[in-house]
C-alpha cells in the first residue's frame, strides 16, 4: 500500500517505535523563542545537561519585543518582566551556543518569517519550535508542529521528540480563487466549513489546483491557520514553486531530484478526504472568537443554532464582540487596524496592503500599524518603496516582532475597540483584555484602514 507525504517523513525521521502510536522522531531543526524556552533551560540546568546539538537550534526573541518605530540599535524592552525573560534567553543561547536572533539584530523578526527567508526551512525535514504556528513550514514540504515546554527541554538534551503519530487528512482545492480572495480567505473558508475541531488528530495535506497557484508565502499563511482547525501538521507537496523559493536562498541543485520525490504515492490512503471549490470562495472574516466563526463579507453573521453547546458559543462569542445574529459585518466600524504577524507579515504581504492604500489617506478614526515580519522583509519593503507609501497614507510603519497578535509587549489594545486584524486568532483577549478582533486579509484590513469600517475590497477598491 502507498503511503502518505506525512508518513514518509515520519518514517524517515524515526529513530525508533516506541509503542503501537508513539515514536521517537529526530527533529532536523529546533527553534525557541523566549516565551517557551525558559523552564526548559532551567531543567538542562538542574540536570547538568547539554544541549545535544546546538547547531540544529535557532532562537528568536519576537513574543515580548517592543515594535516602536525606532532604529534597531536602539530597541529597548521596557516592560521588567519581558526584559528579564529577554535576557534570560540571550544567556542561554550563549552559553549553549545557538545563534541568536537578538533585540539589536538586523535581522531580527517574527521566527516563523525569518526561518524560511534565510533558507532553514528546506522540503523533507522535520521542524519543532515551542508555538503552535510551526505548522507555517508545511508550506515548503517540511513537516512543523508545536511543542510544549517539556518537550522543548527534551528535545535540546536529546534533539529527538517522543511523537504520537498523526492521522491523515487530504484537503483539495480545485479551480481558481477569484479575484480580490487570496490565501487568507481560503482558509478562514476552509476553518468555517469543517470547524475548530475539523482537523484535530490529524496532518492535513492540501492538493489541488488552487494549491497549486499558490505562491510560497500564500502557502505559508495557509499552512500557518491549518492549526485552528485543530490540526498537528500542515504539508504541501514540494513542487518548482517550492523549489523555486528554496534555490533562492540556499544552494540546492544536489536536492532537487530528492526533493522532487516528497509526495504522497498515488494509491496513499487518507482518513478523510475534504474537496472544496476554489471559485466559492470570497473576502472572509470572522464575526465571533474563533477563527472558525468566520463568514464572506456580502454574508450576515448565522442566526444561533438549536443545538445547545453550538448555541451557547455563538451566544457567548456574539455577546463579547457586540454583535447581533443576522447582521452584516461589511459597514462595521473599526477603531484599529493591525497588520502583520507570522500569518501576514510577509513582503507580498504589503505589497498587498500597497495596492490598496496608495494614494488615499487612512480614515481620521482608526489607528493603523504595520508590523513587517522581519529586518529583511522591512528593510525589502523600504527599498520598493511600500513603506513610503504606508506612511504617506497615515500608517505606522513599525519595527518587526509579534506586536498585536497578541497581549504580550506593549501593542495592546483597549477594552471594548474593535480591531481589524492581520493575524491568526481572534480569541477573547487575544489582542488586550475585552478586545475585540475581526481576522481578515490584508487587503480587507488595508480597506477597512481607508473606509474606516469594514468593507468588501472588491467593491470600494475596485482596481485592487
Amino acid at each position: 500500500m502507498g503511503q502518505t507525504l506525512y508518513r514518509k517523513i515520519v518514517d524517515s525521521h524515526t529513530v525508533f517505535r516506541v509503542d503501537d502510536e508513539h515514536v521517537a522522531l529526530y527533529a532536523d531543526l529546533h527553534i525557541m523563542n523566549e516565551y517557551t524556552s525558559p523552564q526548559a533551560f532551567a531543567g538542562l540546568a538542574e540536570k547538568n545537561l547539554p544541549v545535544r546539538c546546538p547547531e540544529k537550534q535557532m532562537g528568536v526573541v519576537d513574543h515580548v519585543i517592543p515594535t516602536h518605530p525606532v532604529a534597531v540599535d536602539k530597541r529597548t524592552i521596557m516592560i521588567d518582566a519581558a526584559a528579564q525573560q529577554a535576557a534570560n534567553f540571550t544567556r542561554n543561547c550563549v552559553k549553549h551556543g545557538i545563534h541568536l536572533f537578538d533585540v539589536r539584530d538586523r535581522a531580527q523578526g517574527i521566527e516563523h518569517v525569518v526561518a524560511p527567508e534565510i533558507g532553514l526551512i528546506r522540503p523533507g525535514m522535520v521542524v519543532l519550535c515551542g508555538d503552535s504556528h510551526t505548522t507555517t513550514y508545511g508550506a515548503l514540504g517540511a513537516l512543523g508542529f508545536g511543542i510544549g515546554t517539556s518537550e522543548v527541554e527534551h528535545v535540546l538534551a536529546t534533539q529527538t521528540l517522543v511523537y504520537r503519530v498523526a492521522k491523515d487528512m487530504r484537503i483539495v482545492v480545485e479551480g481558481a480563487l477569484p479575484d480580490g480572495t487570496t490565501a487568507k480567505d481560503l482558509v478562514l473558508y476552509i476553518i468555517a466549513k469543517i470547524g475548530a475541531q475539523g482537523a484535530r488528530g490529524f496532518v492535513v495535506e492540501y492538493a489541488g489546483s488552487a494549491i497549486d497557484a499558490l505562491s510560497a508565502e500564500a502557502r505559508m499563511t495557509l499552512c500557518n491557520m491549518t492549526v485552528e482547525a485543530g490540526a498537528r501538521g500542515a504539508l504541501i507537496a514540494p513542487d518548482e514553486t517550492t523549489i523555486r523559493y528554496v534555490a533562492e536562498r540556499i544552494e540546492a541543485d544536489a536536492f532537487v531530484a530528492q526533493w522532487k520525490q516528497l509526495k504522497s504515492d498515488d494509491d496513499a490512503t487518507f482518513d478523510i478526504t475534504h474537496r472544496f471549490d476554489a471559485s466559492e470562495v470570497a473576502p472572509f472574516v470572522t464575526w465571533g472568537t474563533s477563527p472558525d466563526q468566520a463568514i464572506a463579507i456580502d454574508a450576515r453573521i448565522p442566526r444561533l443554532a438549536d443545538e445547545p453547546v453550538a448555541h451557547h458559543n455563538a451566544s457567548k462569542a456574539l455577546t463579547y464582540m457586540g454583535l447581533d445574529a443576522d447582521q452584516a459585518l461589511d459597514g462595521l466600524a473599526i477603531d484599529h487596524v493591525f497588520i502583520g504577524s507570522c500569518t501576514n507579515a510577509r513582503i507580498e504581504d504589503l505589497r498587498a496592503v500597497a495596492d490598496v492604500v496608495r494614494g488615499r489617506k487612512v480614515a481620521p478614526s482608526v489607528r493603523a500599524m504595520v508590523v513587517p515580519g522581519s529586518g529583511m522583509v522591512r528593510e525589502q519593503a523600504e527599498r520598493e518603496g511600500i513603506a513610503q507609501a504606508l506612511i504617506d497614507a497615515g500608517f505606522e510603519w513599525r519595527q518587526p516582532g509579534c506586536s498585536m497578535c497578541l497581549a504580550m509587549n506593549d501593542d495592546i489594545l483597549q477594552a471594548g475597540q474593535r480591531c481589524a486584524s492581520t493575524t491568526n486568532r481572534n480569541f477573547e483577549g487575544r489582542q488586550g483584555r475585552g478586545a475585540r478582533t475581526h481576522l481578515m486579509s490584508p487587503a480587507m484590513a488595508a480597506a477597512a484602514a481607508i473606509a474606516g469600517r469594514i468593507v468588501d475590497v472588491r467593491k470600494e477598491f475596485q482596481h485592487v
